[in-house]
C-alpha cells in the first residue's frame, strides 16, 4: 500500500440509548486494507484514470469510510466509489459523501444489512503519471521493409508507487507493471517484421513550397508509407500517436539514423508517412506554360492553365514520385481570389502518366504518381518532361 494515499475504513458504534437513534462514529481500524487490484488508464494523452479495488470489513449498520491522501495530484472531483457486486457485497450501500474541511480527503457513509467483507472500487484521476508510446523503424536495405519496434515510455512523477498493475495504455492493450516514485520506465510492447514500406518523394507547391525560387525548383521532401493493417504485418490496432525514430540497415550489421518523426494516431486502414527530409538528387522544375482565358459569353470565362515540369533523378535507383496540385491555389494565382469555389476538369494536353490518384487526391487536389528510372554508368541522366492541363470553368469577372 502507497505511503501518501491511504483507505482508512471507520466503523459507527452503535449508540443502544433509550429515545436515542443510532449515530455515526469514526474509529480508525489499526490494520488497514491493502491493494487487492489496480489498474492504470492511460488510453487518453491529457488525464490518467486509477482503479483499485479492496476488500473492506464491515459491521452490520453504519461504516464510515475515510479516503485521504497527501502530496499527490488525485483530483478530488473526480473520486468515485463504487460497491463491487459479489460475495460479502449484499445489502451494501454508499448513502452520502462529504468532504472534511481543510483536508484532502473524502469520507464516504455505507450501510451494510450484516457484517462482512465487501470489495469496493475506488477511482479517480492523477497528475504526473503518463503513458507515452515510442517507436523505432528500421528499414532494410533495400527499403522495402521496415522492422516496427513498439515501446511504452511511462513516467511517474505521481509520488505513488504501483505494485503488479495493469496498465491499459490503449484500447483493448495493456501491460503488467511494477513502478516506483520517480521511475521512468520503457517497455517493449510489440514488434513487427517484415511490414511493407514504400518511398515516396512528394512534389507540392501549395505543401512544401520552394527550394530554389528564382530557379522554379520545387522542394522535394522524401517519406516512408507504410499501411496499419494485418496483411501488411502490423497488428490488430490503431497505432497511438508517438515519436519515431528512423533507421536504415546497411546490411553489414550497423543502421544508419536516417531522422525523427512523430507519427499520428493511425486508425485501421490508415496510411502513416515519416519523414525523411528533402531530396537533393530529384530535381522538379514547375513553369506555368499557359495561362489562357476563353470568354464564352459576358463576363463568363474559362480559363486554361498549362503547368510543365522538368524532372530530373540523379540517384542510381529508380524512385516514386507524386506531383501534386491544389487546383484553388492556382485559379487564385492566374485568376485572383474570387471566394468561390473552383470548378475545373483536366484539359487535353496534360502528359502525365496514367489517371489522377483518387484516394490520394480531392475535390480541390490533384495527384499524380510517376515511376522514375534511376540513373546508371550507361545512360546520362535525362530530363523528363511533363505537363498538367487544368481548365477552370465558368470564371467570370
Amino acid at each position: 500500500m502507497p505511503t501518501t494515499a491511504r483507505v482508512a475504513i471507520m466503523i459507527a458504534l452503535a449508540l443502544c440509548l433509550s429515545g436515542v437513534e443510532s449515530a455515526w462514529a469514526r474509529v480508525k481500524l489499526i490494520t488497514l486494507p491493502v491493494r487487492e487490484r489496480v489498474a492504470v488508464h492511460m488510453e487518453h494523452a491529457d488525464v490518467t484514470l486509477v482503479e483499485e479495488e479492496r476488500l473492506v470489513p464491515l459491521t452490520p449498520g453504519g461504516n464510515t469510510v475515510d479516503f485521504s491522501w497527501s502530496n499527490t495530484g488525485i483530483d478530488p472531483e473526480s473520486i468515485v466509489l463504487r460497491i463491487i457486486e459479489g460475495s460479502g457485497s449484499e445489502g451494501v450501500e454508499v448513502l452520502s459523501v462529504s468532504y472534511p474541511p481543510n483536508e484532502n480527503a473524502l469520507i464516504w457513509r455505507v450501510h451494510a444489512k450484516k457484517g462482512g467483507t465487501a470489495r469496493v472500487r475506488i477511482a479517480y484521476t492523477l497528475a504526473g503519471l503518463t503513458g507515452q508510446a515510442d517507436y523505432r523503424a528500421v528499414a532494410s536495405p533495400d527499403e522495402k521493409h521496415l522492422l516496427l519496434t513498439e515501446y511504452l515510455d511511462v513516467t511517474n512523477r505521481a509520488r505513488e508507487s504501483f505494485d503488479n498493475a495493469v496498465a491499459h495504455y490503449a484500447p483493448g492493450r495493456s501491460q503488467r507493471l511494477d513502478l516506483g516514485r520517480s521511475e521512468t520506465k520503457r517497455i517493449r510492447v510489440a514488434a513487427y517484421r517484415q511490414v511493407p514500406v514504400s518511398k515516396i518523394y512528394t512534389a507540392d507547391l501549395a505543401e512544401y513550397g520552394y527550394q530554389d525560387r528564382p530557379r522554379k525548383r520545387l522542394k522535394v521532401p522524401m517519406h516512408y508509407r507504410f499501411k496499419n493493417s494485418q496483411d501488411q504485418g502490423l497488428g490488430s490496432y490503431p497505432l497511438r500517436p508517438g515519436k519515431m525514430r528512423i533507421f536504415q540497415d546497411d546490411g553489414k550489421g550497423s543502421q544508419a539514423f536516417l531522422g525523427e518523426d512523430r507519427a499520428p494516431f493511425t486508425p485501421l486502414g490508415n496510411d502513416v508517412e515519416l519523414y525523411l527530409g528533402v531530396a537533393r538528387d530529384v530535381v522538379v522544375t514547375r513553369i506555368i506554360e499557359k495561362n489562357t482565358p476563353k470568354r464564352l459569353d459576358g463576363n463568363l470565362f474559362d480559363h486554361d492553365v498549362v503547368i510543365r515540369y522538368e524532372i530530373e533523378n540523379f540517384k542510381n535507383q529508380p524512385v516514386t514520385l507524386l506531383i501534386a496540385e491544389d487546383v484553388r491555389r492556382i485559379r487564385d494565382e492566374v485568376r485572383g481570389n474570387n471566394r468561390r469555389d473552383v470548378e475545373w476538369e483536366i484539359g487535353p494536353e496534360t502528359s502525365l502518366p496514367g489517371d489522377p490518384d483518387q484516394e490520394k487526391g480531392s475535390y480541390r487536389k490533384v495527384v499524380y504518381s510517376i515511376d522514375l528510372a534511376g540513373r546508371s554508368a550507361a545512360v546520362k541522366v535525362a530530363k523528363r518532361i511533363y505537363r498538367l492541363h487544368l481548365r477552370f470553368k465558368n470564371e467570370w469577372r
